[in-house]
């Protein structure tokens, strides 16, 4: 069963919580919170991304919007695309991907949590977005990346509002986010990082695709983008941006496949207490 966080809330009626595959629609900035509360285990998850708790811990996030985390490894030269396959095919259908690498000698254990929680904010800043659609959330899915350090709710949450302030302070133009990246004609003093980023700037890439081809976070980019936005050496975005890009990821089907039976009285708790709050 999944029930249905709205941009725009409305009443739910019980039946629509109370019977299997029923949803309601319930305000979006509230469910987070509260499934943490309910030390709740399954995914939230929307549009722009997936954010999966364990007893209300966030223990990992995934947005099509932002590297995975074989691709930020893989960058950084400590794990080749063979070694994660390995992983994936010995220990993604036990859901324990992380703790096979570990075990296995591919990373240590410090280190793969450093690049998971990196990986981790950076996909939740993207699920997170305020204005990114209606979100559901589908009790007892887990990820086959299995737990590794879990987060508090209230520290995904805080983190990701310092990340959206913190753009907003470098350039308040959140266009510059989606919108394709075109350089400036004449473009001087800029970082080696920068560089490489406008290297592949054709007017075509966004932010994000641009992130995926460094290997880099896409939140990295961004500040890097919007930086170069306000010193006037990428063009600002000519239009909004495009729904296109704005597709279902193709891993939540398969995320949320393998779920345990519907815990009906806490999705009709968690409609209860929420339409209290409208």
């Amino acid at each position: 069963m999944t029930i249905a966080v709205g941009t725009t809330p409305t009443r739910a009626t019980g039946s629509a919580v109370g019977s299997r595959g029923g949803s309601a629609t319930l305000p979006r900035e509230s469910a987070l919170a509260y499934l943490a509360e309910q030390h709740a285990t399954g995914v939230l998850f929307g549009i722009s991304g997936a954010l999966y708790l364990l007893d209300g811990d966030v223990v990992h996030a995934e947005s099509p919007e932002a590297p995975t985390l074989d691709v930020l490894l893989a960058a950084t030269g400590r794990l080749s695309e063979d070694a994660w396959r390995d992983a994936m095919d010995h220990a993604g259908s036990h859901h324990s991907v992380g703790r096979y690498l570990v075990d296995q000698g591919r990373l240590a254990e410090g280190e793969l949590e450093i690049c998971h929680l990196g990986a981790l904010f950076d996909a939740a800043y993207f699920a997170l977005a305020p204005d990114s659609g209606p979100v559901r959330f589908r009790h007892g899915a887990s990820h086959w990346l299995g737990p590794i350090r879990p987060v508090p709710a209230r520290v995904v949450e805080r983190e990701s509002r310092r990340r959206r302030e913190l753009l907003d302070h470098v350039c308040p133009d959140p266009r510059l986010d989606t919108a394709p990246v075109t350089p400036h004609q004449t473009v001087r003093h800029v970082t080696r990082r920068q560089q490489a980023l406008l290297d592949l700037a054709d007017g075509v890439r966004t932010p994000c695709a641009i992130a995926r081809l460094l290997g880099r976070p896409a939140f990295h980019v961004l500040v890097d983008v919007r930086r170069l936005a306000a010193a006037g050496l990428v063009d600002p975005p000519r239009a909004e941006p495009s729904a296109e890009a704005c597709v279902p990821p193709s891993w939540l089907d398969h995320a949320t496949a393998t779920t345990r039976e519907p815990d009906v009285e806490l999705l009709r708790r968690l409609r209860d207490a929420l339409e209290a709050r409208l």
